[in-house]
């Protein structure tokens, strides 16, 4: 899997980068007061996410990617982030605990036969009360390749028994190019 996302970043075929952060992730942010929240944003890419937390202030903030390369070009945009906070290594193998956990087309790049694997490990990987917020897919996409779609009623099958649905939501204020096809999510561990 790591060879496919260095490709990926390699040959500039990077087509769900959006090139900032989203429009329903700043607006979420902006609302957040508590600039010490421990932040994971896991299968992070180039992380704009990240940028905008770290030039609000906000002081605790991991971005994680199973592939070197887009970490490496977080670095260099911004040489100010702590490079202890960029981490190469599987989502599913890390140990640690956050209050929060963004998500931002992570969900998507993920096979299908591994959803519930993913439900679980981010369960695992909140503290109480946790949170994971962001944006999901909810439109069929591809089966062969990611990015793989979904729908709201997966979705809610998927979380219900380990998260309470705060917010699923079809995304308002989604980019262009994604509008009708976001929805946006809240969902705090129970």
């Amino acid at each position: 899997m790591k060879n496919f996302w260095t490709q990926k970043y390699q040959n500039n075929q990077t087509g769900w980068d959006l090139g900032k952060i989203s429009n329903p992730l700043q607006e979420y942010i902006n609302q957040l007061t508590n600039k010490d929240l421990k932040i994971l944003i896991p299968g992070a890419g180039n992380s704009y996410e990240a940028e905008y937390l770290h030039n609000n202030g906000f002081t605790n903030v991991t971005v994680m990617d199973i592939s070197e390369n887009p970490l490496e070009n977080i670095q260099k945009r911004m040489p100010t982030f702590p490079k202890e906070k960029l981490i190469c290594c599987d989502f599913f193998e890390q140990k640690d605990t956050f209050d929060l956990i963004i998500e931002q087309t992570f969900f998507c790049a993920l096979n299908p036969s591994m959803r519930e694997k993913y439900v679980e490990k981010m369960h695992e990987s909140l503290n109480k009360k946790g949170k994971i917020v962001g944006l999901m897919f909810c439109v069929p996409m591809f089966s062969e390749h990611p990015p793989y779609g979904g729908n709201m009623e997966e979705y809610k099958t998927l979380f219900s028994d380990k998260f309470e649905i705060k917010t699923m939501e079809n995304s308002k204020n989604s980019e262009e190019s994604r509008d009708g096809k976001e929805v946006f999510i809240n969902f705090i561990k129970k």
